[in-house]
């Protein structure tokens, strides 16, 4: 029968199918945590049952199903307008010459000491800190996707990351302290950085431009936002532009550690 013919395995077979699972990983993180992460598990199935149809030679449902998936792609582009954007965005910005950058975006191929790990817990100190004195702050934690699009809209930094240096850059007296600071591994890179303003119309009034602008940048790359509010103090955490709750300081702690990893 046709359908077995898939014994006859050959290395482009091998090659293909890992080309796909590395294909469907990076989709899968880009809408991981995110209402469209149940569209794209529903496409996955829709696609197997179709492919299995096929192989089965059920003509009538295969090409029901076929047509369902041709002219649905458009309506896809539409769904996965901010998705698509991450993605192109994310192949973009890969720097094949760059052999930390190059580690960073295979993640799951770990490599013990090429990239600092983020100090999370001095971040948090100091964003508590500066939400007891009211100090108004944006931190955008780079991820997967490269921000040196917006770094260079701001100053340009290199520093290791500390409870000193953070506080002292959101000083309200500090020539630093407007706009955000981009935090790479455990070094800011980047402070006074203007950020894309969301456009969404959901926002409550409540929340100003700098939360607008952490959604912004969390909408079109996979990176994390915690932001200070001037007004109470609270702290915010962004990401897929959306707000992340939590309860306390500790359970956010536990939540910025697995976002990183």
């Amino acid at each position: 029968m046709d359908f077995l013919n898939f014994l006859d395995f050959k290395i482009t077979d091998l090659i293909d199918i890992l080309l796909v699972a590395i294909l469907l990983y990076y989709i899968y993180k880009l809408v991981r945590g995110t209402a469209a992460v149940n569209i794209f598990l529903g496409i996955v199935f829709v696609w197997a049952f179709w492919k299995l149809t096929q192989l089965l030679e059920m003509k009538m449902i295969s090409s029901v199903v076929g047509g369902f998936m041709q002219v649905g792609l458009i309506a896809l582009i539409v769904v996965f307008q901010q998705e698509i954007r991450k993605f192109l965005l994310m192949i973009g910005s890969t720097n094949l010459g760059n052999k930390r950058s190059f580690a960073k975006r295979f993640s799951f191929l770990k490599q013990d000491g090429i990239i600092p790990d983020l100090k999370v817990s001095v971040v948090l100190e100091a964003c508590e800190k500066m939400g007891k004195s009211r100090t108004g702050a944006i931190l955008v934690i780079e991820r997967s996707n490269s921000l040196d699009f917006i770094k260079s809209s701001g100053d340009r930094m290199n520093v290791e990351l500390n409870l000193p240096i953070l506080e002292s850059i959101f000083f309200k007296n500090s020539p630093l302290h407007d706009g955000a600071a981009i935090i790479r591994g455990n070094r800011i890179i980047a402070t006074r950085v203007i950020l894309p303003l969301s456009q969404e119309r959901n926002i409550p009034l409540r929340f100003g431009l700098r939360h607008r602008a952490a959604i912004g940048i969390t909408e079109k790359t996979d990176a994390l936002a915690l932001v200070i509010s001037e007004e109470t103090g609270s702290i915010s955490y962004i990401k897929n532009g959306e707000f992340t709750m939590y309860k306390d300081i500790k359970e956010l702690e536990s939540l910025l550690k697995k976002d990183l990893h």
